[in-house]
């Protein structure tokens, strides 16, 4: 497939899987709807996957919404090749990272083997582990060595040293995540130079908003002290580039931060009540953002990039009304759950 054919099967493909986007209102209508129309909504939307029946629990949900993305995905990268094809399949590594995490979280609490394979979200072509040696090596000190010595070892290496320093399964998950982004950002930033702002634009919002949710948590939720908030960030150069993490780290409020930020991040927060609330509001700031990649004149691979991103948000959604429905939840809590803040470019 030629550069140009390749460009223009990506473009063909993205803006067919753009008409499964849900809008608000049919996500909204779900709550309250029966069975079979779920079923049919679902399938109209290409997630009959998805569609809920007596013996599916909620781990299986949770297998099947990775599978979907997976798919979707596989189907995407088609024409790609070299840093744009590693690029998305990379995006798919948070997957695999979260098996890493069921993987070490059993070894630390004595689990067996068998049991941890069982939860794992089967990654299919993605996968680049083999879950089962990992799953029976003898501690999570050993599991962790294995990882470093394959495919994911710039992700492995400084979260291997941060848990021999501490033992802390917190500290843990915190630094295999920054790993994941550090190279998903190292991925990306070849490719910024030459697809320009809109797939810069997408992952600074993605990566600031990561950072500046994380930093709150770490710094108020879990009472970190400022050097370790800062350990455990992203390496940025976007809009909250590392200078100005390393500041706001230092601060002693949810209120100071926020203050602190750049004028259009404290006008699109202002008034924000918590930190899942600056959460909400960041993510719909960045998911109006991938609508207008999406719907304009962007390179095929931001426009990609920007359809996998809302796609992960309407299935977050979706099995928040799905989970909620099967566990017999009032509407108004399940609308909750969805995690849905109003979206005006719909």
């Amino acid at each position: 497939m030629t550069p140009a054919s390749g460009d223009a099967y990506l473009n063909t493909r993205v803006s067919l899987f753009a008409e499964r986007l849900w809008p608000d209102a049919e996500l909204d209508a779900l709550v309250g709807a029966g069975a079979d129309a779920i079923t049919h909504r679902l399938a109209q939307k290409g997630l009959a996957l998805l569609a809920p029946t007596p013996e599916q629990g909620g781990g299986s949900l949770e297998h099947r919404i990775v599978a979907q993305m997976l798919e979707e995905t596989r189907v995407l990268i088609r024409p790609l090749a070299g840093g744009a094809r590693d690029f998305l399949a990379f995006w798919t590594a948070r997957f695999e990272m979260s098996n890493v995490k069921t993987l070490l979280r059993s070894k630390m609490s004595g689990e067996r083997a068998a049991a941890a394979l069982a939860r794992l979200a089967p990654m299919g072509a993605f996968g680049r582990l083999d879950s089962e040696t990992l799953a029976h090596a003898e501690d999570a000190g050993e599991l962790l060595r294995r990882l470093e010595a394959g495919p994911y070892a710039a992700v492995v290496r400084h979260a291997r040293r941060a848990f021999e320093q501490s033992r802390d399964p917190f500290v843990l998950d915190a630094a295999l995540d920054q790993g994941y982004y550090e190279g998903l950002v190292a991925r990306a930033q070849f490719l910024e130079t030459r697809l320009g702002a809109p797939l810069r634009g997408l992952m600074a919002a993605l990566v600031d908003r990561i950072n500046l949710v994380w930093l709150l948590r770490y710094r108020f939720n879990y009472d970190l002290p400022p050097a370790q908030v800062y350990y455990l960030l992203i390496g940025s150069r976007y809009d909250l580039p590392v200078t100005r993490l390393r500041e706001l780290a230092q601060l002693d409020s949810l209120p100071a931060v926020l203050d602190a930020l750049p004028a259009p991040w404290r006008a699109q927060l202002v008034g924000a009540r918590d930190i899942p609330d600056v959460f909400a509001r960041m993510e719909q700031a960045g998911a109006g953002q991938a609508l207008r990649v999406l719907r304009g004149h962007a390179p095929p691979l931001a426009r990609a990039f920007a359809y996998l991103i809302l796609r992960e948000r309407d299935l977050r959604a979706l099995r928040g009304v799905l989970r909620g429905r099967r566990l017999g939840l009032a509407a108004a809590d399940i609308r909750v759950a969805m995690q849905r803040a109003p979206e005006t470019l719909h």
